[in-house]
């Protein structure tokens, strides 16, 4: 059986989307969701990036919907510090990112634990990581990742 993850189909799948608002400090900094972190990392000014890891669900993907220079340069920004989108040290933060998720949330740790056994799948999510900052397998594999330490 597979899940769909998108913010709009019921629990867990609304749970586990970046658009939940999840809250976890990563690094010192505050997020109120997933994709307020993910989004944060088009801005390259700190206390800019640290507003935008404040919002949650749609407010957060508008804000950084404005910002797409990072899409000529493939260079995103953890505060203050520039990350090739395609290098190792990028996926470590983001690896980072999602364990201090899973680790700090109980309910998001809840919804990942309740897809044991099941594939998941985010149908909405872009392939083409010169085109976004989490590609869908990028996200799936994480998720499914950091599920075994939950699954029977």
């Amino acid at each position: 059986m597979k899940i769909d993850i998108h913010s709009a189909h019921p629990w867990p799948s609304d749970a586990l989307s970046n658009f939940a608002p999840h809250a976890f400090v990563f690094r010192g900094v505050p997020c109120a969701s997933m994709e307020g972190f993910l989004q944060s990392l088009k801005f390259s000014d700190p206390a800019e990036q640290r507003a935008v890891c404040t919002l949650a669900g749609k407010p957060a993907k508008a804000k950084g919907s404005l910002k797409r220079e990072w899409q000529a340069t493939q260079r995103l920004w953890w505060q203050g510090e520039a990350l090739d989108r395609h290098g190792p040290a990028y996926q470590a933060l983001i690896d980072e990112a999602y364990e201090a998720l899973f680790a700090q949330n109980p309910q998001a740790r809840a919804a990942l634990a309740a897809t044991c056994g099941k594939t998941l799948t985010h149908s909405v999510g872009e392939k083409d990581p010169a085109r976004t900052v989490l590609t869908e397998n990028e996200f799936c594999s994480r998720l499914m990742r950091l599920r075994q330490g939950l699954c029977p």
